[in-house]
């Protein structure tokens, strides 16, 4: 079953023309950051998957999986646009929030 969160205004979300930005509070560290961005905060992604135009990076822990989905915005830079987090155990949804500061080096 998928979790369906309110969004919320967050200022400075960047502008993707004809992607969804999430806008979700605890996520104004992740959400318009460049994959090297991402890097400097989680390391090398252990997942690393490119399709199109679109890119996708993903964090392994103990504690849960982290999924950062990266368009590039107006400027031709890809950037992080969507989080997913779910548990490594099984799969289901958790908080993003809680999972990147879980992740986070």
């Amino acid at each position: 079953m998928r979790v369906t969160y309110p969004q919320a205004p967050v200022p400075n979300t960047p502008n993707v023309p004809g992607v969804q930005v999430m806008q979700l509070p605890g996520l104004e560290t992740v959400i318009g950051a460049t994959a090297s961005q991402l890097s400097s905060q989680f390391g090398v992604a252990d997942l690393d998957v490119a399709e199109g135009d679109a890119r996708k990076l993903q964090y392994r822990g103990q504690a849960c999986v982290l999924e950062f989905y990266l368009y590039p915005a107006e400027n031709g830079v890809a950037i992080a646009t969507w989080v997913e987090a779910r548990r490594t155990s099984d799969g289901l949804d958790v908080d993003r929030a809680a999972c990147i500061q879980a992740l986070r080096r």
